[in-house]
């Protein structure tokens, strides 16, 4: 008994320990900023690098806006495409990507209809955050106080990873001005994030380890792509180590939530997803009232937007085929 209580408290003193090393990282390393930030001037300087590289691959815009919201000012970039008197599509990128992820999606979809891509606010790119954005509510809100800026009537709102979950929260609490959504890969809505995605994105979201950790993330939800020499991939590295995200994360979305959403959407998922489970996530999203029409693409991983942007492109538009 009194070996075993030996273990027992020596095993208490390890566990102790631990969570203090830990407390007293996360003392060292905490910032007391509300708003995201990059770390210094030299490490925005790396990152505008990368961004202006990444961008050099998107076609040129006619438009470059900075519009002014109550939670900061926001960059999209404007570019004409087939029916200008249709409402446009405004494309949202994933966390840490901005505008330039959409580089191998343009083309087509400009064949289409014209073309807003949003940096998100509080994220790295050319969007500054200046307040706070603390619930599901305040990402709703600045993006509504974004369209409501625009001159369209609506806009088909489409959106990548968690741009995706963006999206679906706008659609869930201020739709007044979409006319339909398309969620790409969307994290939090349709289903949990796998435990591995969970995991490898520790690693990969603490600045000061090597940048293979985080090579190795965009990596793996690629599948295993290679992905040292993409310009995307490099710009999203930069802003992994140089940029701190001080906002709530997405929240999953209830059955109740999307059960409300009554305006269409279409649901793009990459059947071979290591983010989540895409088989749940297309049962989910075709069974709630106004489901989704789904497309399930087999052997997509979650860079399903640069691996298949034609196809992307083609659903869509078969999807707003007769819509205004």
């Amino acid at each position: 008994m009194r070996q075993l209580l030996s273990r027992i408290r020596r095993r208490h003193l390890v566990v102790t320990a631990v969570l203090a090393v830990a407390l007293a990282g996360w003392w060292a390393v905490r910032t007391p900023s509300p708003v995201g930030y990059f770390t210094s001037a030299a490490a925005q300087d790396r990152f505008l690098r990368a961004y202006d590289r990444a961008m050099e691959d998107l076609p040129e815009p006619d438009r470059t806006l900075d519009v002014r919201t109550g939670y900061g000012v926001v960059r999209l970039y404007h570019f004409a495409g087939a029916r200008p008197d249709a409402a446009p599509l405004l494309l949202l990128p994933g966390t840490r990507s901005a505008s330039p992820v959409w580089a191998d999606n343009l083309p087509s979809l400009l064949r289409l209809r014209g073309v807003y891509v949003v940096d998100l606010l509080g994220e790295p790119g050319m969007s500054v955050q200046q307040r706070p954005i603390s619930s599901p509510r305040d990402h709703a809100r600045w993006l509504h106080e974004l369209l409501l800026s625009l001159p369209e009537p609506q806009v088909h709102l489409v959106g990548l990873s968690i741009g995706g979950w963006t999206a679906m929260n706008l659609a869930v609490h201020r739709p007044e001005k979409l006319a339909s959504v398309t969620l790409i890969e969307p994290v939090r809505v349709y289903a949990e994030l796998s435990i591995g995605a969970i995991a490898r994105s520790v690693g990969a979201s603490v600045r000061w380890l090597p940048r293979s950790f985080r090579d190795d993330f965009a990596s793996w939800t690629a599948n295993d792509a290679p992905v040292e020499d993409v310009p995307v991939a490099r710009m999203i590295e930069a802003g992994m180590q140089t940029y701190v995200v001080k906002k709530s994360g997405p929240t999953k979305l209830t059955d109740k939530q999307l059960a409300g959403v009554r305006m269409p959407t279409l649901a793009i998922l990459a059947g071979a997803s290591r983010m989540h489970d895409a088989d749940e996530a297309a049962s989910v999203a075709r069974r709630v009232p106004a489901g989704a029409t789904v497309h399930v693409y087999p052997d997509a991983s979650h860079a399903i937007n640069g691996e298949y942007p034609d196809r992307i492109a083609s659903d869509l538009g078969a999807f707003l085929a007769g819509r205004p």
